[in-house]
């Protein structure tokens, strides 16, 4: 058990670092690019994890038109406009709007799941907007100025939302690898046009440097930590496993200092409370099994 907990806490550091080197890799590649290229470093890791099955599953008509979309909005529009927003907003209050995620996928659950919608999601979401609000105004809650950044920041959590509902919908009949495989593929195949389309102008880094930390962290963040946290899941308590993965703005926050400098305020660490709070609250009673695929 405590060796599950370690590997669990581990992939935890891996996302909430996610935030800081994405901030460092929109420095140096333009976001379509940067996209384009996690995707298709993200594709070949999954790829070689697929080599031992002798032949994937065939999909029916109606799953694959499924994991098109999951492919277009849970993978390509998620992963641009992460970092589409990482290129003027502050990652640690953009790990802390992503933190409220699993409160919007509960909504989209009682909507599209028939799951049930209790009070205490209702109360723990407007704990966590309270939370959101703080960390956005930043003392001055007379004006309050939103950097732009946010707003892709925003439709990340919302995509990401979708996607573990799709996701949900076709894990009664797809194995996760499967459908991370070929969502993740529709989403590389996607970017590749939108690179030239989006990216004005076009930017990719020529120091071995920075394409080293974008291949370690597509495989790491996006491909191991993934399969590490679906595979411990299932010796530990899904509700204490919740509690950890929603300490990721605690390590960005951190990491953001250590490697950038970001002073860490203390209406973020106020705000934090709240979202974390929010969101534990409306989440209490789900207490399903938290498998990551994106």
């Amino acid at each position: 058990m405590l060796k599950s907990y370690a590997w669990l806490i581990f992939c935890v550091l891996v996302w909430g670092s996610n935030f800081i080197f994405g901030k460092m890799l929109v420095q140096d590649f333009s976001p379509a690019a940067l996209t384009m290229l996690r995707l298709l470093f993200i594709v070949l890791f999954l790829g070689i994890l697929s080599l031992p099955r002798k032949q994937l599953p065939r999909l029916s008509a109606s799953d694959f038109l499924v994991i098109v979309i999951l492919g277009i909005v849970g993978v390509f529009i998620n992963q641009w406009s992460f970092f589409e927003g990482l290129q003027t907003a502050d990652p640690t209050t953009s790990a802390l709007i992503l933190a409220t995620a699993p409160v919007l996928t509960g909504f989209l659950a009682a909507i599209f799941l028939k799951e049930k919608l209790t009070f205490r999601m209702i109360a723990g979401s407007c704990v966590a907007i309270l939370g959101i609000y703080f960390v956005v105004a930043q003392g001055n809650l007379s004006s309050i100025q939103i950097d732009p950044g946010l707003y892709w920041i925003v439709v990340t959590m919302v995509t990401f939302a979708i996607m573990v509902i799709v996701t949900r919908l076709l894990s009664s009949r797809v194995d996760p690898l499967t459908i991370t495989l070929y969502s993740n593929i529709v989403g590389w195949a996607v970017s590749v046009p939108f690179v030239f389309i989006l990216d004005r102008p076009l930017k990719v880094s020529t120091e071995w440097s920075d394409w080293m930390l974008l291949i370690v962290t597509a495989v790491v963040v996006h491909g191991a930590a993934n399969l590490i946290w679906n595979q411990q899941i299932r010796y530990v308590n899904a509700s204490k496993a919740s509690i950890l993965s929603n300490l990721e703005p605690f390590v960005a926050m951190v990491m953001g200092l250590i490697l950038l400098g970001n002073p860490i305020t203390g209406y973020q660490v106020l705000g934090s409370l709240f979202i974390i709070g929010g969101v534990l609250l409306s989440t209490y009673q789900r207490r399903m099994q938290l498998n990551r695929t994106g």
